[in-house]
C-alpha cells in the first residue's frame, strides 16, 4: 500500500506539472558544500519572509548570508523535484529545508515517513495555532514549523454595503445562509456581486467543511463523500450561492484578483494572506473591511472560523547539514516574535505563533481596512480554527470531484451524485 500511494504521488505530480526547471541550475548534491539550502515559491512572500529571518539569524549566530542559498521556485516544481527524489530514495540535490502547503504535507509524511526530520525539540506546540498540528505531526512527533496562517476572513466593500443598508455589526457571526440573503440585498440595491467565484476552484467548499471539522476523508485516510453530512449540507449551501444571481464566475486566479480590485464584487470570503491582493489597488484604501467568515448554520459544529491554505518549514533528513538547518528554524520562524512583527509590516504576513499577536505591528489599525486591527483580529480568529487533518489526497480528489460539484450545481440529486463520486474517487486513489 505505501509503494502504491508513493506511485500515486509521483503520478499526480507529472500530470500536473509538464516541465521543470534544470535542478543542476538551483540546488546542490547532498550533504556537499557548507551552504544551507532554502526552497520556497513566491518572491514577494515567502522568499521575503526566508530573506529577512537569515537577517536575523545572523544576529544569534555565527553565519553570514554566504553561508545560505536561497532557491525561488513555483511550488508545483517543487512537488515534482521532492516526488521524484523521494520517491527514488535519492536525496541528491534536494534542499536542507523546503516550504510545503499544509494541503500537501500529509501525503510526504505517510507516504515518505524517514524522509523528513523530527522537529519536536525545537517546536513548542503550545506556541502555535492547535490547527497546525493536525497535519504536521505522526503520531506525537512534529515534522514542521508552522509558518503563516491561512485563516479565513470575509473580506467585504464598506461603501456597496452601507449603500444596501448593512453596518460592520450586520456582517458579524453570520451564517452563509444569512450571507447569501445579504448578497440578494447588495445586488438589488448597487447592481454589484457578492463573489467572484472560479468554479474550478474548490477553496470555498473547504472552508465551508472545516468550519465544522470536516473534510473529504476520515482520519486523514478513508474517502468519506456519498455519506459525509457536513459536506452535504456545505454543498446545499454552496449550490445556493453559486444560483443566487449574485456571483461573478471568474475562470481563474488573475480574473478572481481583477473583480476585487476593479470594484466588481462586494466581497472576498477567503484566507488572511488575500489582505495583500485587496492592497493591489491604493483608490480602495478605507473602503474595505472585514469580519469572521460565515458558518454553516444548519451544522451546530460549525463555527465562525476555518482556514484555507498555509504551509510550513520541514528539513528533508539526510540533506546536508541538517542540525544546522534545524537551529536556523529553531532561532527564527520556531520562536521570534519580533520577526513575526517585521514580516506582519513586510510582506502582510498573517503568523501562527501566538505571540505575534502581541507584537506591534499586530495591534496597530489598519487604514486601507478601515482602521481595523485586522492583524490581531485575524491572529485570534486562526487560533479557534478547528482541527482537521487533510490526508494525502486533497487535490487529486478535488481534480476529480469538481466534475461532480458542477453536475450538483446544474440540479443533479447530491445523494445519487455522492456516491458515483465515492465509487470513482476510492477507485482512484485506494487500489
Amino acid at each position: 500500500m505505501k509503494l502504491v500511494k508513493k506511485l500515486f504521488v509521483l503520478l499526480a505530480a507529472v500530470m500536473v506539472v509538464t516541465a521543470c526547471s534544470n535542478q543542476s541550475d538551483s540546488s546542490k548534491e547532498s550533504g556537499k558544500g557548507d551552504k544551507i539550502t532554502i526552497w520556497a515559491w513566491d518572491e514577494s512572500f515567502n522568499i521575503k519572509a526566508v530573506d529577512e529571518a537569515i537577517k536575523v539569524y545572523k544576529e544569534k549566530a555565527d553565519v553570514t548570508e554566504a553561508d545560505f542559498e536561497v532557491v525561488t521556485m513555483a511550488q508545483d516544481d517543487i512537488v515534482q523535484k521532492l516526488n521524484t527524489s523521494l520517491a527514488s530514495g535519492n536525496t541528491e540535490g534536494l534542499p536542507e529545508i523546503v516550504l510545503i502547503e499544509d494541503y500537501r504535507i500529509q501525503g510526504y509524511l505517510t507516504s515518505f515517513p524517514d524522509a523528513f526530520e523530527p522537529l519536536t525539540d525545537i517546536v513548542n506546540e503550545a506556541d502555535f495555532s492547535s490547527y497546525k498540528f493536525g497535519i504536521n505531526k505522526v503520531g506525537d512527533e512534529i515534522y514542521g514549523v508552522p509558518f503563516d496562517s491561512g485563516v479565513a476572513g470575509l473580506f467585504y466593500r464598506t461603501d456597496y454595503l452601507e449603500e444596501a443598508g448593512y453596518t460592520a455589526d450586520d456582517l458579524k457571526d453570520i451564517t452563509w445562509e444569512t450571507y447569501i440573503t445579504i448578497a440578494k440585498d447588495v445586488k438589488t440595491k448597487t447592481g454589484k456581486n457578492m463573489i467572484g467565484l472560479n468554479p474550478s476552484d474548490l477553496g470555498t467548499l473547504r472552508v465551508m467543511m472545516q468550519s465544522a471539522g470536516g473534510w473529504y476523508l476520515k482520519d486523514g485516510t478513508t474517502v468519506d463523500i456519498a455519506d459525509n453530512d457536513i459536506l452535504k449540507e456545505s454543498l446545499k449551501v454552496y449550490v445556493d450561492l453559486m444560483n443566487s444571481g449574485t456571483v461573478t464566475l471568474t475562470p481563474d486566479w488573475n480574473a478572481g484578483v481583477s473583480a476585487v480590485n476593479n470594484g466588481d464584487v462586494a466581497s472576498a470570503p477567503t484566507g488572511a494572506w488575500y489582505a495583500g491582493t485587496i492592497m493591489g489597488n491604493e483608490e480602495q484604501s478605507g473602503k474595505w473591511a472585514i469580519s469572521e467568515i460565515p458558518r454553516l448554520g444548519n451544522v451546530k459544529t460549525s463555527i465562525n472560523a476555518s482556514s484555507i491554505g498555509g504551509g510550513g518549514w520541514y528539513v528533508l533528513k539526510g540533506v546536508g547539514d541538517s542540525d544546522k538547518a534545524k537551529d536556523f528554524l529553531k532561532q527564527t520562524f520556531a520562536t521570534d516574535a519580533e520577526l513575526m512583527n517585521t514580516l506582519a509590516n513586510e510582506i502582510g504576513l498573517v503568523s501562527t505563533l501566538n505571540a505575534a499577536a502581541e507584537t506591534k505591528n499586530y495591534q496597530s489599525p489598519n487604514k486601507f481596512f478601515s482602521d481595523e486591527k485586522i492583524f490581531e483580529n485575524f491572529s485570534k480568529w486562526s487560533g479557534e480554527v478547528p482541527v482537521v487533518n487533510y490526508g494525502l489526497h486533497t487535490y487529486a480528489i478535488e481534480n476529480i470531484f469538481t466534475e461532480y460539484v458542477q453536475k450538483i450545481v446544474s440540479g443533479a440529486p447530491i445523494d445519487k451524485t455522492l456516491e458515483d463520486a465515492q465509487k470513482q474517487i476510492e477507485s482512484s486513489i485506494q487500489n
